[in-house]
């Protein structure tokens, strides 16, 4: 993954953050610079935390075919929102539908073919 592939991926979660706290109702992002600081703190939290609550909740996960990661999405992003100042969730259910809508438009991006090779 070189340089301009993640300052894409960093600005495209950025827009994500700003794109649901426009839509979800209880979910608020301060300004675009926030957004870019939450989206770092995102990527931090997911590469680190996130995989060890995967494991530990691995049979919650097989049994609610993997609908359960979607939960643990919004527990991370109510972690984030205590953290970064300027980026504030109301309660678990903006938290859950953010986390939705963050996925979708994730996947979304990603399906999506660059033309130049990144």
């Amino acid at each position: 993954m070189g340089p301009f592939s993640i300052a894409a991926n960093w600005i495209i979660s950025a827009l994500a953050l700003i794109v649901v706290a426009n839509y979800v109702p209880g979910f608020h992002v301060n300004s675009f610079t926030t957004a870019l600081i939450v989206a770092i703190g995102l990527g931090i939290i997911n590469a680190l935390i996130k995989p060890v609550i995967l494991i530990l909740t691995l049979p919650i996960n097989i049994l609610t075919l993997g609908l359960f990661t979607f939960v643990i999405n919004a527990l991370l992003l109510l972690l984030v929102a205590k953290l970064i100042p300027g980026f504030t969730i109301d309660g678990f259910i903006p938290a859950l539908i953010g986390a939705v809508i963050l996925w979708l438009i994730s996947t979304i991006v990603h399906l999506v073919p660059f033309p130049v090779k990144v």
